[in-house]
């Protein structure tokens, strides 16, 4: 009866999660989408917690009502701006937990081995399981430990990396040590020789020694990597997480860990995928080889910056018929949003055309811009991705963008040794004005100077973002 309901529980479960990541790909259905995987979540907890072979109520129920309160105030203090650190860390405790689960299906495995025929026909729960277990199967169970263990490993550093680089603890530029892409390719073919050593019975030890070359690839890995691909490396770790989690649910022939762990695995390694070809980057040169490397000496960027004032960019507003507006990190920074909802009411008041142009890898996380404008009420129909307003910017009287820098840049098309060359950008340039708001004359996240800002048909409106688009709004008649 129990396994039953546990059972029934589980493919309900797995159907809420489908529903969920479905739900997902669209701003309407997001809401809706989140709850059925509340409801998924809550539901199989319930089902593991009172199915067959669960024990240690109290504990459980504690551990989970203590997690749900840690869960619940970080939730509450963490800014939108700080979204993409907090998707890393979430990251890095699902890579640490599938560690802790395959080192002890390793001690549950050793601990039945030990014992007599006896004892083994009292065992219960994951124990019994192992004691029913062949040769064979318990060879393969090992696989599905090691791998557990070595994905979880990559995945629990490398997302503390991308935490650290994506909250600014940590450098944003590609570093490697000295024979960077051979340090991880040994690393990794001596994993493979502890894996064959594990499975024909060596011991413990090899676990171990692969646990630290797997936290050292996760490491190594991301450091490569620089702030440009964080977007991609988020959504990377989160697919390495979804793997590790079906790895640890072989182990413990669970189901639904199996399939939600397919499912997180699957979708984020899609995602990755369509982000670099929105990048016209290579996947595997992106994990493998990081950003930042370049063919030749870059393009000498010539001229100056020319600011502008409220005033002046309240007047072009005022006269424009099309407006596009490109937001980017230094919007969220700044919880600029609202402001920027407000212009577009305005501007739209006034029977102007206002859209929203939205690159790929936006801000440093997959979705990032279309939340935070969602989150302000923006109309979903003027929210445009790159392919599909592109190709209006010479027909566009104002182009401002928010807060962006490598999304926007033209040496992306006209410098072949530029880091980010070939990466299709939002060509804003091509519009008869465009206004950049922006805290000052720096380079952006990943350290790359900006030709954009120098073209003359482009004025810095320097300040912060929302100070300065709230300090617009007055002036549109």
């Amino acid at each position: 009866m129990e396994f039953g309901f546990t059972t029934a529980a589980y493919v309900v479960a797995a159907v809420l999660f489908i529903l969920s990541l479905g739900g997902l790909s669209g701003q309407e259905s997001a809401k809706r989408a989140v709850w059925y995987g509340i409801v998924g979540m809550a539901l199989a907890v319930v089902a593991t917690l009172i199915g067959p072979g669960s024990g240690l109520w109290v504990l459980s129920v504690l551990l989970v009502l203590a997690g749900g309160v840690i869960g619940w105030i970080v939730a509450q203090r963490v800014q939108m701006t700080e979204m993409p650190q907090l998707v890393a860390a979430m990251h890095s405790l699902v890579g640490l937990a599938a560690v802790f689960i395959g080192y002890n299906a390793h001690i549950e495995a050793a601990r039945v081995a030990a014992m007599d025929e006896t004892a083994r026909h009292a065992l219960t729960g994951f124990a019994a399981v192992l004691a029913h277990k062949t040769p064979i199967e318990l060879s393969i169970m090992r696989v599905e430990v090691f791998l557990g263990v070595f994905i979880g490993a990559v995945t629990f550093t490398g997302s503390v990396v991308a935490f650290g680089k994506l909250a600014g603890k940590l450098t944003s530029k590609a570093e490697k040590l000295p024979g960077g892409h051979l340090l991880n390719a040994g690393a990794a073919l001596l994993s493979v020789l502890l894996l064959l050593a594990y499975v024909n019975g060596a011991g413990v030890w090899t676990l171990i020694a692969m646990t630290l070359l797997a936290f050292f690839i996760g490491y190594h890995l991301i450091m490569g990597i620089g702030g440009a691909d964080m977007p991609v490396v988020v959504s990377m770790l989160n697919s390495y997480s979804g793997w590790a989690a079906a790895a640890i649910g072989f182990s413990l022939g669970n189901d639904l860990l199996i399939v939600v762990g397919a499912l997180v695995g699957s979708s984020g390694a899609i995602l990755s995928y369509i982000m670099c070809k929105a990048m016209n980057r290579s996947f595997i040169s992106v994990i493998l080889g990081g950003f930042g490397n370049t063919a030749g000496p870059q393009m000498e960027v010539t001229g100056e910056q020319i600011a502008i004032d409220a005033e002046g960019v309240a007047a072009a507003l005022n006269e424009a018929d099309s407006v596009i507006i490109i937001p980017g990190y230094g919007m969220a920074v700044a919880q600029a949003q609202q402001s920027v909802s407000e212009l577009t009411r305005k501007l739209r008041a006034k029977g102007k055309t206002v859209r929203f142009a939205i690159h790929p890898v936006a801000g440093r996380l997959p979705g990032h811009m279309n939340v935070l404008l969602a989150e302000a009420k923006v109309p979903y129909d003027i929210v445009l991705e790159m392919d599909e307003i592109n190709a209006d910017f010479p027909e566009t009287d104002v182009a401002i963008v928010i807060g962006s820098n490598d999304i926007v840049n033209p040496a992306a098309q006209e410098d072949p040794n530029s880091p980010i060359a070939g990466m299709p950008v939002l060509e804003c340039w091509k519009a008869k004005q465009v206004f950049v708001s922006k805290r000052g004359q720096g380079t952006g996240y990943s350290g790359i100077e900006n030709p954009l800002f120098y073209k003359d048909n482009t004025r810095m409106f320097y300040g912060d973002a929302k100070k300065s688009v709230d300090s617009l709004l007055p002036m549109l008649d």
